[in-house]
């Protein structure tokens, strides 16, 4: 009867525990069982019988674990859930009592959402992949940026087989944006060596003629928006320089034929040659002073590689010539020998060339600067000209990709800045904002060994960012800290208090259960401390544990003789005669002896527990008669059940006559009734509690369902009203705008056959047909009415466009660009005003008032709008 004191949450009541094996009485002495230990084995193998026999069959298992009382049963049909909806059911109805099956059910829905969370991040990456397709300027660093993030995503396959068609279309339009540009960059290279004088000036105006039109070509490309506008400039440039040369060059010389111009001299060629050079240097200045660092490197590459043939060759043909006017030719050198050992420095030398071209065809740039820094400091022997040319080209391809990375780095850490200054708005945990700010400054580093260095002031914003976005985590870590020293001196203070109650111990007076309150009050109080810094944490709990083994040693020793009292009690209570008259009495006072011992001093809770389970196990033998009230409680919960489902059956059975009206006042009452018979019943059997309510609720949402599709169809049925008196007027309007005579008669019986709206509208539309038939009465007032509905048609256009957006209606693509004008005009005014806009019925009814021709598009755009929002919205 006291067992109230001792209960657990979760543990089921005297009633229920009279009915399992620990209620019945004791096994006799010739071996036999209780009854309800029988009939509680016989649930037990009927239920373990029909887990084993689910097959996989959900709804079987869902019930058996709703309704099963062994723990172990449940276990063993949870295994056969996996579908969502019976899991969330499941977990719904375990979460409090049973443990295993909640962690499992947990588990297994947890498992699904992930994967759900996956699916739809990868649907979110194949749209952002979609957008990027059709995106006329499409950059490396989107592409980027999205196979980063579709790295870290589990996608299922046919996401993935999705996600790799775009990608690679995504690569094509990358590998074709390259293509274009090394192809215009090469043919800005050709125009440029194009010199006159360098060969037959026809074959060169071909050759110009032929670049041109291939330069038509790379404009017609379909990647054509990427290329760099300086390098189309100084291709232009280029090829009109070209044409002009070659057209001087037509031109007859200005010396007499029959005197041969003097050869230069040394130094006049040198000094033709820094002039060439100089000039042709110019465009590549100012193609590096353009703001894309990628593509005025290639310019520039070109330039000096058109160039770079041109001053040697002009260099050793100077002085041959001079010297063969002067002096006979001389028997050619002979070339030195080559050592074994300079052959082995070329062969290691072009090694390293071939691992720095294999480096640059992957994109490893940062392994190729290793290499050419390699180069640059290695000592070889003299290469051939095919060797110094590869060299050249992939040092020249060098420079270009590395201008290219440090573009697109310089845009990677503008994105970085901008994500961190984006942080603080977030409202993110501290210990994940902690994480984004150190994995940021890792990828700003990692972009310093791939891009090369940040500018100066990129950096000082970034770091300002980070701090900033930091601020809150630091201020929330140093509180930590904080905190934690504080726990520790609380810790101090609370083993100070020990050692004081050692001192002057409760057990000298004889207060056990004072000084059982204590320990335990000391104990809880340890236990929410809080976090200490771990080299702390070890010794103060060491000393906490050394001093409350000291104070509680004496409460031991009286818990050892306390508990073979109460072992006492329960052999006394095993020696009762069951049949005695007297035997209640005596099992009462030894109840209220051991209340007197439990109050007297408590003993730690599992061994309190274990011996009051053995006593009660023996008393609960005298107490069976407490079933009874238990029965009746349970019939009366069966008779609240069995009404609320009479109540659940009459709203499934429903029906309804007459129109939609009547059947919508009928369907309110019936479920006002339904509502009020269902509140006058009590608590039914918390099995059925769930399953009722569940069925109750489905039967008043089915109503409620028919009850809302009325309200619609009145709706819809008045919205079409008002479309077709609005088609009247707006034909009307249309007549008058027309030549010929307006016959009011037959337009007042159009409108007159057509059916009523409600006052608001009625009384707007009619004011607008009535004046409209009132000014075709009268040439003049028709020419003004006229004029109006002229001057209202761009302001219907944009009171339409206006509503579309407000009601989230989709324009079309011609009014795109507007609409997005529009957006901007509605979130700056309605940020300016303060004020929530107008009602969509106000705006609809502004919009039907407003006279103006309007054509067929706007017609069915008006019709959309109506059909959207609805007369009486």
């Amino acid at each position: 009867m006291f067992e109230f004191l001792f209960r657990r949450p979760g543990d089921k009541g005297p009633e229920s525990q009279a009915g399992g094996p620990a209620a019945g009485t004791p096994e006799g002495g010739d071996g036999t069982r209780p009854e309800g230990q029988a009939d509680a084995a016989a649930r037990r193998a009927a239920q373990v019988e029909a887990a084993r026999g689910l097959a996989g069959n959900e709804a079987a298992a869902v019930e058996l674990i709703l309704q099963s009382e062994f723990a172990d049963v449940r276990l063993a049909a949870a295994e056969h859930v996996v579908s969502q909806p019976m899991l969330e059911r499941v977990q719904q109805a375990v979460r409090n009592t049973d443990r295993r099956v909640a962690k499992l059910v947990q588990g297994r829905l947890d498992a699904i959402r992930h994967q759900q969370a996956e699916q739809r991040q990868a649907e979110l990456s194949i749209a952002t992949a979609q957008r990027l397709l059709q995106d006329e300027k499409l950059t490396p660093n989107q592409v980027a940026d999205l196979d980063r993030l579709w790295q870290v995503i589990a996608a299922p396959p046919e996401l993935a087989q999705q996600f790799g068609t775009l990608r690679a279309a995504l690569g094509a339009r990358l590998e074709a944006q390259v293509t274009l540009q090394r192809a215009v960059i090469d043919a800005l290279a050709a125009v440029r060596r194009l010199a006159p004088g360098a060969g037959d000036a026809a074959a060169a105006q071909a050759e110009l003629e032929r670049l041109a039109a291939q330069h038509a070509e790379h404009l017609a490309a379909p990647e054509r928006a990427t290329l760099p506008r300086h390098l189309l400039s100084d291709f232009e440039q280029a090829l009109l320089q070209a044409r002009a040369a070659l057209a001087a060059q037509a031109q007859p010389p200005a010396h007499s034929p029959a005197q041969p111009a003097a050869p230069a001299t040394p130094a006049a060629q040198q000094s033709t040659q820094q002039s060439a050079q100089a000039g042709a240097q110019q465009p590549v200045r100012q193609a590096v002073q353009q703001p894309a660092p990628g593509a005025a490197a290639d310019a520039e590459t070109a330039a000096a590689t058109a160039q770079e043939p041109a001053a040697p060759a002009a260099a050793e043909d100077a002085p041959a010539a001079s010297e063969a006017a002067v002096t006979p030719p001389r028997p050619p050198k002979e070339k030195p020998k080559t050592s074994p050992a300079d052959k082995e420095a070329n062969q290691r030398f072009m090694a390293l060339v071939d691992a720095m071209e294999a480096a640059l065809e992957q994109g490893q740039l940062h392994t190729a600067a290793e290499h050419d820094k390699t180069l640059k400091e290695s000592k070889t022997g003299r290469l051939t000209p095919q060797q110094s040319e590869r060299l050249a080209h992939i040092r020249a391809e060098f420079k270009r990709l590395s201008a290219w990375a440090r573009w697109g780095g310089n845009v990677s850490r503008e994105e970085m800045v901008h994500a961190v200054e984006e942080l603080p708005a977030q409202q993110l945990s501290m210990s994940e904002l902690a994480k984004k700010v150190s994995a940021m400054r890792e990828r700003w580093k990692a972009l310093d060994t791939v891009s090369g260095p940040a500018p100066k002031s990129l950096w000082e914003k970034f770091d300002a960012a980070c701090t900033a976005a930091y601020a809150p985590a630091a201020a929330h870590f140093k509180h930590l800290a904080d905190e934690r020293h504080g726990n520790a001196a609380k810790a101090q203070a609370m083993i100070d208090e020990v050692h004081a109650l050692i001192a002057d111990s409760p057990a000298v007076r004889g207060d056990w259960r004072g000084l059982a309150s204590v320990s335990q009050r000391l104990r809880q109080a340890w236990s929410r401390l809080g976090t200490i810094d771990r080299k702390d944490k070890k010794k103060l709990d060491g000393a906490f544990g050394r001093a409350m083994e000291t104070l509680m040693a004496p409460l031991e020793e009286q818990r050892r003789i306390e508990v073979a009292r109460r072992e006492q009690l329960i052999e006394e209570v095993y020696k009762l005669n069951p049949a005695d008259r007297h035997t209640v009495d005596t099992l009462r006072g030894l109840q209220e002896s051991w209340q007197g011992h439990a109050k007297a001093l408590p003993l730690e809770r599992k061994q309190e527990q274990a011996l009051w389970q053995k006593f009660r196990t023996a008393c609960d033998t005298i107490f069976a008669k407490r079933k009874e009230s238990a029965h009746a409680a349970d019939h009366e919960r069966k008779a609240h059940l069995h009404a609320r489902e009479a109540i659940c059956a009459q709203l499934e059975s429903a029906t309804f006559e007459g129109d939609d009206k009547q059947r919508a006042a009928a369907i309110g009452k019936a479920l006002k009734d339904a509502g009020t018979a269902w509140h006058a019943t009590g608590a039914v059997p918390r099995a059925a509690e769930q399953r009722i309510e569940q069925r109750y609720r489905a039967a008043v949402a089915q109503l409620q369902g028919e009850a809302d599709a009325i309200r619609k169809r009145a709706g819809a049925a008045q919205a079409n009203a008002m479309r077709d008196k609005l088609r009247l007027v707006q034909a009307l309007e249309a007549a008058l705008a027309a030549p010929g005579a307006i016959d009011e008669a037959d337009w007042t019986a159009r409108w007159q056959a057509l059916p009523a709206l409600p006052a608001d509208h009625e009384r707007t539309l009619r004011a607008r047909f009535d004046t409209a038939l009132k000014a075709g009465a009268d040439d003049k007032a028709r020419a003004a009415h006229v004029a109006t509905l002229e001057a209202n048609r761009a302001r219907v256009l944009d009171e339409v466009l206006r509503l579309e957006i407000l009601a989230g209606v989709d324009s079309g693509a011609e009014f795109a660009r507007d609409r997005l004008k529009m957006q901007v005009e509605v979130l700056q005014d309605s940020l300016k005003s303060g004020h929530k806009p107008a009602s969509h019925a106000g705006r609809i009814a502004a919009l039907c008032a407003l006279p103006a021709l309007v054509d067929d598009r706007t017609v069915s755009r008006i019709e959309v709008l109506l059909r959207r929002v609805g007369a009486g919205a």
